[in-house]
């Protein structure tokens, strides 16, 4: 059994171009997807955000809409309040890489607002990322990268072949127009070779240790193409 590390947003709102903010926290499906996944293989799954804060679900991500029904969207609402380790969270400041197999971002909006610009998390990722350590992100979550720099002020991710939130999905998700940025956009900014996807359909891209899915039917997929590395 190995030890699981879940980074995840520590707030619930997402400030928008007009200062407004925009209620969110993490995507339901990609913590809960990923949980069940590792869990189900006997696994550990130990929780951290920024300031040990208990993170917030996005309520957005508990609708029906959006996972295929009322029956489905109960069910991953009764998953998720099964999940003590998310009431239970480490400060990120005291996390120990070396207890860890693996690194696992889950997304929504919240990482676009505090951990795209934690130092913190920016130096835990290029630890993982330097360590050969499995390195999961999906969906928003690699906001996170945006943070993490070499001395020279290089970005580690620089040439590496990922994927993420895709400009067409935020823009069918009608908040492109009022982001202050765009995650591929910055993304593409810092060097890496993003590879985009359908929208809303899984899409998954591997480099080396690093494992990213563009959106939330790509958790799934992606915590099963982490558990193949693992072996």
């Amino acid at each position: 059994m190995a030890k699981i590390l879940f980074v995840i947003t520590g707030v619930d709102y997402w400030t928008l171009a007009d200062g407004t903010r925009h209620p969110t926290g993490f995507w339901a499906e990609e913590a809960v997807a990923p949980y069940k996944a590792f869990t189900g293989a006997g696994h550990e799954v130990v929780v951290a955000t920024p300031g040990g804060v208990v993170p917030t679900v996005d309520k957005a991500s508990l609708a029906p809409e959006v996972n295929g029904g009322q029956e489905n969207a109960d069910a991953i609402a009764a998953e998720l309040e099964s999940i003590t380790a998310l009431r239970q969270p480490l400060k990120l400041e005291d996390v120990d890489l070396a207890e860890y197999a693996v690194v696992f971002y889950p997304g929504g909006h919240g990482p676009m607002e505090d951990l795209a610009v934690s130092a913190e998390s920016g130096r835990l990722l290029t630890a993982a990322l330097d360590s050969g350590k499995p390195l999961g992100v999906v969906c928003h979550a690699p906001a996170a990268l945006l943070a993490a720099k070499r001395e020279d002020g290089s970005s580690p991710f620089a040439g590496y072949r990922l994927t993420g939130f895709t400009n067409a999905e935020e823009t069918q998700a009608g908040l492109a127009g009022r982001a202050k940025w765009l995650l591929q956009d910055r993304l593409t900014e810092i060097g890496v070779d993003f590879r985009e996807g359908e929208p809303w359909a899984p899409n998954l891209a591997v480099d080396r240790n690093l494992f990213t899915g563009q959106n939330p039917a790509s958790a799934a997929p992606l915590a099963d193409e982490i558990l193949k590395a693992l072996g």
